[in-house]
């Protein structure tokens, strides 16, 4: 019998996934996810559920199919709901979960941004009357009047003895915080103690290759292509040698791990930085199965997991193995880079060293920014601002296919599911560095994919990054870069 095809949906704030070749009814598959998340203790006693509104359009059914799985639930005493308020997870368990919590409680004792450097982002926009420079996003965009609501809220509320030095972790509730908000949305493991707070992806990698070089680490694996930043030239600097893993459509290829003989690997699983590939489910296993084979660590870069248009969403690594996966994620991406916030749930065994190495670099981050991260994302603005925005990038990633289509149909786009940067494969005849350089002469940034590889082989492309272009903006882009092109064709 053949494999039926997975059919998911992801509401913007609850990991749920639905089988619609099951054959099993939808309300009773989405009363199944939630439970399980509550037994493995994804979902805490007193976290709130989307409206029914909302998950019903996020997953694709009608609201009434949610109301049946919420009112089922409710009868089985696992979630608890009032008039006129959210539907949340009840405060005392049913008495048949008590093992399965056990269980999950053993589970999670075990366990414990990105691609560009923002300098040289802001130095390329100068000279170019349009850029399509990757790894920004739409700053003007930030939730201001809902992140001072937060900051008066700490400034009124907080301890005293918050404000002093803490330890190398980060503060308590914005551990929390985040632990709720990854294991729900997700499907992380994360556990409080687990979580390290960093400033930004590139200070996390930083602090997991000095451990890990420590440790006795000497060789890392990094996808191949992949950002010349953070990793690569931390791990070069640590004394690390640096080996590719070559890329294919659906992200990193698996059957090259073993011939690497890597002791790290870092991946961008859910959204491939640059190619945009998605790492199916198979490899996902395949590469914890070499982790655990080889003792290894892999660093999960979860590379624009927030921002997906039109495919199905696919939970973190951490989730299938915390005791090898370090999962990372930032804030740079969805609310603004000069933030400098970011999170790693590292696996029990490296947490104290993550969390001294951090201590030493700096003393901690920012208390105030932590506590007020830590009630933006408690009080569900973190979500109202990421359904806000995703529309938004999705008109202007729609305006680039369009103009693509209009001015420059030899061109293959990839990766156009989620993230804020297209990749466009070339056509043979067109050389990826003459189509750059033709470009900039027309006043036009664009990078090509070359600079990023490792092994330095590979088909020509260009990456398009929109996040902070309007679409006339992109569709003016896309005809000089037609008019670039054309000149390199000398036609």
């Amino acid at each position: 019998m053949g494999r039926s095809r997975i059919n998911s949906g992801l509401a913007e704030d609850l990991l749920i996934e639905l089988d619609r070749d099951a054959g099993v009814p939808l309300h009773r598959q989405i009363e199944a996810s939630i439970r399980a998340s509550i037994r493995a203790g994804r979902l805490r006693a007193g976290a709130s559920l989307p409206p029914t509104r909302t998950l019903a359009a996020g997953l694709g059914v009608s609201r009434g199919v949610v109301v049946e799985a919420y009112q089922q639930l409710v009868a089985e005493g696992y979630l608890a709901s009032r008039s006129g308020g959210y539907t949340q997870v009840a405060e005392t368990m049913p008495q048949t979960v008590a093992g399965a919590g056990s269980a999950a409680s053993t589970a999670t004792s075990m366990a414990a941004s990105t691609a560009g450097s923002t300098a040289q982002q802001a130095a390329r926009s100068v000279g170019f009357r349009i850029d399509f420079g990757y790894g920004r996003t739409d700053v003007s965009q930030f939730p201001r009047a809902a992140w001072l609501r937060s900051v008066r809220t700490v400034l009124t509320t907080t301890p005293n003895d918050r404000f002093a030095y803490l330890d190398g972790r980060g503060v308590p509730e914005l551990r929390q915080a985040l632990c709720d908000y990854l294991n729900r949305v997700r499907g992380t493991l994360a556990v409080p103690g687990n979580v390290v707070v960093c400033n930004g992806y590139g200070q996390g990698v930083a602090l997991l290759i000095q451990v890990l070089a420590r440790r006795g680490a000497r060789r890392i694996a990094l996808e191949d292509p992949s950002s010349r930043d953070d990793a690569r030239v931390l791990a070069a600097a640590a004394g690390l040698d640096v080996v590719g893993i070559p890329v294919g459509p659906d992200g990193v290829r698996v059957d090259a791990l073993d011939l690497a003989d890597a002791d790290a690997l870092v991946l961008t699983p859910s959204h491939q930085w640059p190619t945009g590939g998605v790492l199916s489910a198979t490899a996902r296993a395949e590469v914890i199965r070499w982790a655990r084979r080889r003792g290894a660590i892999v660093i999960e870069d979860d590379y624009d997991a927030e921002y997906r248009y039109d495919r199905s969403p696919v939970g973190a690594m951490q989730g299938l193995a915390p005791e090898h996966v370090v999962y990372c994620g930032t804030a740079s991406k969805t609310l603004a880079p000069g933030l400098r916030l970011g999170w790693m749930v590292v696996p029990p065994q490296l947490v104290a060293d993550v969390a001294a190495a951090k201590l030493l670099a700096d003393r901690g981050s920012s208390v105030i920014d932590q506590l007020t991260f830590a009630d933006f994302l408690t009080r569900g603005e973190f979500d109202r601002h990421l359904r806000r925005m995703r529309p938004v990038y999705r008109r202007r990633r729609d305006a680039l296919l369009d103009a693509l289509r209009t001015h420059l149909p030899d061109l293959r786009p990839a990766g156009i599911a989620a993230g804020q940067h297209v990749v466009a494969w070339l056509p043979p005849d067109l050389d990826e560095a003459a189509v750059v350089a033709a470009a900039a002469r027309h006043g036009l940034g664009i990078q090509g994919v070359g600079p990023f590889r490792i092994a330095g082989a590979g088909p020509g492309g260009l990456i398009f990054g929109y996040a902070i272009l309007s679409e006339s903006a992109i569709a003016e882009g896309v005809a000089m870069l037609a008019t670039a092109i054309r000149e390199v064709r000398g036609s």
